[in-house]
């Protein structure tokens, strides 16, 4: 059961991505769009907490008796919800959600390995070693290959080798948001342990990062919203996103405790995959509807069985 919540919320992850960045375009700014999203998974969560009768170790106890990086998980999340929505439009659901694989499962392993963050010490054994290796290949195929293989074969002008600079500064922004993510579920998950509740880590996230994207957007958009913007002409699904991300958290918060980080990393995105292909396939949420490719499929699948092997090494 607790290996299907993490698959589940992964896939959640990966749809959480294609609204957002539909409603960064609705309302013209990717840090509105994050503000939106951390406001309602705040509320969310708010309520989950309230609804379910919480108890937990009061905040300013847990932060003045712990390292000062115990309060960094909105933070982190906030950095890459916002990078999530940034990077959607240029490079698709899949490389989206693929691209932070590598950050994300590197920066989860050496967690577990070296129990960074409050984590539970997990050694690196030659069959996770194995499966990183194929991990990686997958996402060679899955990304390089796969591009080679749809990109029209003509002579690159200067523009053209601009253009691809730029798309792989936008790939290794991926990577390091992958490794933030991981850190941000690490911290999550132990300030759970702390306050014996990881809905109340989870609210504690979403609250410090909403309060930070709103000191963003009031200095750099100066408004919330733009004067076109009408909520009542826009489909409801617009404004699910944060609670989309709101149950990611409260997930990985629920799960590193009991799985590690690199096995709760490790499942969320498998189900990561698996979404983006969905949304990719069948366009879901007014996304750019592609046919998914055999390198794409192929590479994925040697990402599963590398996931696989992370798993069970």
């Amino acid at each position: 059961m607790l290996y299907f919540i993490g698959l589940a919320a992964g896939f959640l992850l990966a749809n959480q991505s294609a609204i957002n960045a539909k409603l960064g375009a609705a309302v013209r700014s990717p840090f509105r769009s994050s503000l939106i999203s951390f406001s309602v998974g705040t509320i969310f969560l708010i309520a989950v907490f309230l609804g379910t009768n919480q108890h937990i170790v009061p905040i300013g106890t847990v932060l003045s008796h712990n390292p000062w990086w115990i309060w960094l998980g909105g933070i982190l999340g906030v950095f890459f919800l916002t990078s999530n929505i940034l990077m959607f439009p240029k490079l698709g659901a899949i490389q989206t959600i693929i691209l932070p694989i590598l950050g994300q499962v590197l920066m989860g392993e050496v967690i577990d390995i070296f129990g960074l963050f409050g984590a539970q010490q997990h050694p690196l054994t030659w069959l996770k070693s194995m499966g990183i290796l194929i991990l990686f290949l997958g996402i060679y195929i899955a990304v390089v290959l796969a591009s080679r293989g749809v990109a029209k074969i003509e002579e690159k002008s200067d523009k053209d080798h601009e253009n691809a600079v730029t798309l792989n500064l936008w790939r290794l922004w991926g990577i390091v948001a992958g490794a933030i993510s991981a850190i941000q579920q690490a911290i999550n998950g132990h300030l759970g342990q702390l306050m014996h509740s990881s809905v109340g880590a989870s609210v504690f996230s979403f609250l410090t990062g909403t309060i930070l994207i709103l000191l963003v957007v009031i200095i750099r958009d100066k408004s919330f919203l733009p004067k076109e913007f009408h909520a009542n002409g826009q489909p409801f699904w617009l404004f699910i996103g944060g609670v989309l991300g709101a149950a990611f958290v409260f997930a990985a918060a629920y799960l590193v405790p009991q799985l590690g980080t690199g096995v709760t990393v490790t499942l969320g995105l498998f189900g990561s995959i698996v979404g983006s292909m969905a949304v990719t396939q069948f366009g879901w949420w007014r996304s750019p509807q592609r046919q998914v490719t055999r390198a794409q499929i192929f590479g994925i699948m040697a990402m599963a069985i590398g996931v696989l092997l992370i798993k069970f090494g």
